[in-house]
């Protein structure tokens, strides 16, 4: 949540500065983060974690 916050007000301060180019690129990141926190707050608690395959160490 602490990133939302930080990201909100960056853009606030963006748009007093008239920062348009950094605006942009700080609503995208915002607009990540909320869909990552949402990703979060929907997952099932204390269920099965995927961590993928492993791969095998080739050594050299």
């Amino acid at each position: 949540m602490e990133i939302r916050v930080n990201l909100v007000d960056r853009i606030a301060e963006a748009e007093r500065e008239g920062w348009l180019g950094e605006l942009e690129g700080l609503r995208v990141s915002l607009a990540g983060a909320e869909s990552k926190i949402s990703q979060i707050d929907t997952a099932p608690f204390g269920g099965p974690v995927n961590l993928g395959l492993p791969t095998r160490w080739k050594e050299r």
